[in-house]
């Protein structure tokens, strides 16, 4: 039976167990460049296991999704976080799930607004980049190695999402 899966706001608190949301924190806030820029330091840390790992920097460009939308898969990366930070200011859909002996728990879905980003930690179970109403574009903070950085899971029967609210 198909399971319908309700979207949440994006905070701190809410996505901790699954990496950092990546947004302006008055708490870490400096003034730089003879204080004509706030700096707003350390809000996450990128991660890079294996042999010759690199972090690396990537443009995505994601389409928009149609809703109602089916989630019939996560993906998560052993070797590496990956960090999504829009770039046009437009709100997008994170989907997570914990880790339940080796393979997703039912999935949690956030909407994040246009000024906030996520890293998902190394083997976060995730949905790959949710776009939505126009094209966007985001910053990916990601691994680049020799191992492969990809596991997938395929459910039996998938989780949908209505359309956000936005």
């Amino acid at each position: 039976m198909t399971q319908h899966l309700d979207i949440n706001p994006l905070t701190k608190a809410a996505f901790e167990p699954f990496g950092d949301v990546i947004e302006a924190d008055p708490a870490t806030m400096r003034y730089i460049n003879g204080g004509t820029t706030e700096r707003f330091h350390a809000l996450s840390n990128a991660e890079a296991l294996g042999d010759g790992a690199r972090v690396i920097l990537n443009l995505f460009r994601g389409q928009p999704r149609a809703f109602p939308f089916s989630i019939d898969m996560m993906e998560r990366h052993p070797f590496g976080s990956q960090c999504f930070v829009p770039l046009n200011g437009r709100p997008f859909l994170v989907v997570v799930a914990e880790d339940e002996g080796g393979k997703p728990g039912r999935p949690q879905v956030f909407l994040a607004r246009g000024d906030q980003g996520v890293n998902y930690r190394i083997n976060v179970w995730h949905y790959p980049l949710m776009a939505l109403d126009e094209q966007s574009d985001f910053l990916i903070v990601d691994r680049d190695g020799s191992e492969n950085n990809l596991e997938e899971y395929f459910f039996d029967t998938p989780f949908i999402i209505g359309a956000p609210t936005l």
